[in-house]
């Protein structure tokens, strides 16, 4: 028990706790003026939903940290069918919310069926092309078929319409076929028709509010009072904050000059409450997760494994660089949620479960190093000398 507990990559267990509990914090602070006024609910109300979905969310985090993670392919079927049938029934019963009809409610629970879709793409693509590594270099027989699967996911999630999500999911999806082993004249060929195919989807579903977005985000300053003014505010917040912030819940922007302060501009908050310490801290610690991931997965000898653990690093990666971007004006604003922080329970439980996955590929990796090892003075640093070793005592085992 002592050597299990030992095995645990603490690192990916300790910083998204901190960043959730941090999160929370923030929300409470973001969100108590804007709770009363806007929503008429209490102040503390986004604070306690986000604690509640914490508290649920450590129960798989627990879970999928033990559950051996190559089970999950003995369950791809079920899961990719769930992904499909959540993101139907959203379409046919889900919830219209800022234009896009993405929210699906059953009894008390109201969540984002897109949020699962992120994880799941992630799996079923790990473990279809760890399967097909033999001939991954075989276009129409290794790489196409999975992207039919994957086409259609990003189509329910276009039809909602939610264009944010689904450029989210069509760059993790690019991620892990890269990462796959994939020629890169095949890696280009699959750019460029996703590149194409999003252009001709984004042109069908051209709004004056998506052309807005875009308006307020490069030239903020031509519309100051409507499409500007929500990026506008988030610069006045940034450059408010300084260096140490003027002190945690003494923001001003918060007070309904910034929209939606506790889901897409809660980094904006930060900045100013909190300061560039604050937004350095933060960004810090997701970029621990993100860097610590890909390690792991260089680490991991088992191609799902380490297939999954460049999904779920290039995930937070990718969502935290376009929330980022968003309130920095170097994207538009999108509504995508700053991973661990942002306001969010269909967010924040994906994310749970899947740094519990990616925890029980650390362990995995972590007890073979310490068998490899075990007769050296301390584990390898080098990933490439570590799996030499590992193979090299495999064949051992086998004599």
């Amino acid at each position: 028990m002592k050597q299990r507990w030992k095995d645990f990559d603490f690192t990916l267990i300790i910083t998204p706790l901190i960043l959730t509990a941090f999160g929370v914090v923030m929300i409470y602070s973001a969100s108590m003026v804007v709770a009363v006024i806007k929503y008429d609910v209490p102040s503390n109300y986004f604070m306690l939903k986000q604690l509640q979905w914490f508290l649920i969310g450590l129960v798989p985090f627990a879970i999928m940290s033990f559950f051996n993670y190559k089970h999950l392919q003995k369950l791809m079927k079920v899961i990719v069918l769930g992904v499909i049938l959540l993101l139907v029934a959203v379409l046919v019963f889900g919830e219209d919310v800022n234009n896009s009809q993405s929210w699906l409610k059953i009894g008390p629970f109201q969540f984002q069926p897109s949020e699962f879709a992120k994880l799941g793409i992630i799996l079923y693509l790990a473990s279809v092309y760890s399967k097909k590594q033999d001939y991954i270099s075989d276009f129409s027989k290794a790489v196409l078929p999975p992207l039919i699967m994957t086409g259609i996911i990003l189509g329910l999630i276009f039809l909602q319409p939610d264009i944010g999500t689904g450029a989210i999911i069509f760059m993790i999806a690019c991620s892990v076929i890269f990462s796959s082993g994939i020629r890169m004249k095949h890696l280009s060929i699959l750019i460029a028709t996703g590149v194409i195919f999003m252009g001709l989807a984004a042109t069908q579903m051209v709004t004056k509010e998506r052309i807005a977005r875009f308006t307020g985000a490069y030239m903020p300053f031509e519309t100051p009072q409507t499409d500007g003014y929500h990026l506008i505010q988030s610069y006045v917040a940034i450059g408010t904050g300084g260096l140490a912030g003027e002190g945690l819940g003494q923001g001003v922007q918060k007070l309904g000059y910034l929209q939606e302060p506790h889901t897409d501009f809660i980094m904006a908050v930060i900045a100013e409450e909190l300061g560039f310490i604050g937004v350095a801290i933060v960004i810090g610690l997701l970029a621990i997760i993100v860097l610590r991931g890909i390690y792991i997965s260089r680490l991991c000898d088992d191609s799902f494994g380490s297939l999954v653990a460049i999904g779920i690093s290039s995930w937070i990666g990718i969502q935290t660089f376009i929330n980022l971007g968003a309130i920095s004006g170097i994207l538009p604003i999108t509504g995508v949620p700053l991973p661990f922080i942002s306001s969010g329970g269909s967010s924040l439980l994906t994310l749970m479960i899947a740094m519990g996955i990616l925890n029980n590929i650390a362990k995995k990796v972590r007890a073979k190093e310490v068998l490899v090892s075990k007769d050296h003075e301390k584990p390898f640093d080098d990933p490439r000398v570590f799996n030499k070793e590992v193979v090299k005592r495999r064949r051992s085992l086998h004599q």
